[in-house]
């Protein structure tokens, strides 16, 4: 990240002692340009004027260098920062030292990579971490694991065993079953943590407590819920689940998906009008919203997944925006979360397929049946690019089921076992993951660092990108 190029004497100019100021030329004779200025750097999206002469403050040559590498990130995507920055530091030495600036590199994380938590020694080795990984992902370079899950601990009652819910933090992959237990690995070992169960039987239809959905973060807990409505809290490391909301399928209906962050849950139920989304303050499990009809047309299906195993009815995600964004078969509506206020919906008269469905950050991924793949921002659903799928079809082109997952750079679908990445900012198809899923996959999830898939044959796939 940082430069080793030498500077030359006539690059520092005369007498350029070190000061707390970055000396870039020498004063024109017009009377005060050997004084030193201090200055901030503006509030706005861009630096403010430099002085025409004499020192650059410290702060202005941080804010210079973190606008470069954020400007080379719009214009050629996230990989172009780090060279960016590096030619803002072979100016000279006094702004290479600029480099050295962990505030920089901390703003410069969290505004490129989406990081909040430092997980290394410094922030500059946290950028750089996140840099070769997602440079990693551009070349098809990760490590391949499958984890095992021992189906003999399962209580389902006959059911089979397979896995509906994925959800990915930065130590913890958990998976999500239909007969309501969430079993939790350990992502540097692969080592099977814990496994929580939900708190009753399927007397509401033998896939009542299938799992919904679940919420994974920094914290020490994880979040549940399942097919009736019950979100459940378990704290890592424990062994007991507590039900923090009990479920009222009666008046709500089935709770199809489930989805949030450490400050928002949200539930998409089908089964009585009117009642399509319900939210929850994370933090003290209130329930603060009930209401939307996105799902009304899907009511009745929605009571039939309480008893029939369907494919997926619906799916929300929350976006970094603070909205979720929902999607069913037939269209897409976008939910203010702070004040439930719909921001924007569509309809699609191809139908859409709702596995495919995803969100990442501002970023949202959309598959129609007819096979074409889009990625839009959530803010104004505007489209970033589209491209068709090989084969073309709701398929793929092999008639089986797709799945479909972003992150912040790039976009995975899963067509008949095959795991084919595209390219998110210049919607390039990149390449295919060489280990195949050959039995039919069931679900499908990716962040900045893994990507993992669960198949029918109680096999965990899971691709680490970060670990060379």
């Amino acid at each position: 990240m940082s430069s080793s190029a030498s500077t030359s004497s006539s690059q520092l100019g005369r007498g350029g002692r070190r000061r707390r100021g970055r000396r870039v030329v020498e004063g024109s004779g017009d009377g005060d340009g050997g004084q030193r200025r201090r200055g901030r750097p503006s509030s706005s999206s861009s630096p403010q004027q430099p002085p025409p002469n004499g020192f650059w403050p410290e702060p202005f040559v941080e804010a210079l260098a973190l606008q470069v590498a954020i400007d080379a990130v719009r214009t050629s995507g996230r990989l172009a920062a780090a060279p960016a920055i590096a030619n803002v530091f072979q100016v000279c030495s006094t702004w290479r030292a600029v480099s050295h600036s962990n505030h920089l590199w901390q703003d410069l994380s969290r505004r490129i990579w989406r990081r909040q938590l430092l997980l290394r020694e410094t922030w500059r080795d946290e950028f750089i971490f996140w840099h070769r990984t997602a440079h990693n992902f551009r070349i098809r370079r990760a490590v391949y694991t499958r984890l095992e899950i021992d189906d003999g601990d399962s209580d389902g009652n006959g059911i089979e065993l397979i896995c509906r819910r994925l959800a990915l933090s930065n130590m913890f992959l958990a998976c999500g079953f239909v007969d309501g237990s969430v079993r939790l690995f350990d992502l540097s070992s692969g080592l099977h943590v814990s496994t929580y169960r939900s708190h009753h039987d399927d007397r509401l239809g033998r896939f009542s407590r299938a799992v919904s959905g679940i919420v994974i973060n920094d914290d020490p807990k994880v979040v549940f819920a399942t097919m009736d409505g019950d979100v459940h809290v378990a704290i890592i490391g424990g062994a007991d689940t507590r039900r923090a909301q009990e479920g009222n399928v009666v008046n709500d209906g089935a709770l199809v998906d489930f989805a949030g962050c450490r400050r928002w849950w949200v539930g998409l139920y089908a089964g009585v009008p009117g009642r399509a989304f319900h939210v929850w303050d994370g933090v003290t499990e209130e329930l603060l919203y009930v209401g939307g009809t996105l799902t009304d047309p899907e009511a009745v299906m929605g009571w039939h997944m309480l008893t029939e195993w369907s494919e997926s009815l619906g799916r929300v995600r929350v976006s970094s925006l603070e909205c979720a964004v929902a999607c069913t078969s037939v269209g897409i509506l976008v939910l203010g979360l702070r004040d439930q206020l719909v921001l924007g919906s569509e309809e699609f008269e191809e139908g859409l397929i709702v596995d495919s469905f995803d969100v990442s950050g501002e970023l949202c991924l959309l598959v129609d049946s007819s096979g074409t793949a889009s990625v839009r921002r959530v803010g104004n659903m505007e489209e970033v690019y589209g491209f068709r799928l090989r084969g073309g079809g709701g398929g793929g082109g092999g008639g089986g089921r797709v799945l479909g997952c972003i992150n912040g750079g790039y976009v995975f679908l899963c067509i008949g076992g095959t795991v084919r990445v595209w390219d998110v900012e210049h919607g390039r198809s990149l390449y295919h993951l060489r280990e195949r899923i050959r039995e039919e996959a069931r679900a499908l999830i990716a962040d900045e660092r893994y990507v993992a898939a669960c198949s029918g044959n109680t096999q965990i796939h899971l691709w680490d990108f970060g670990a060379l």
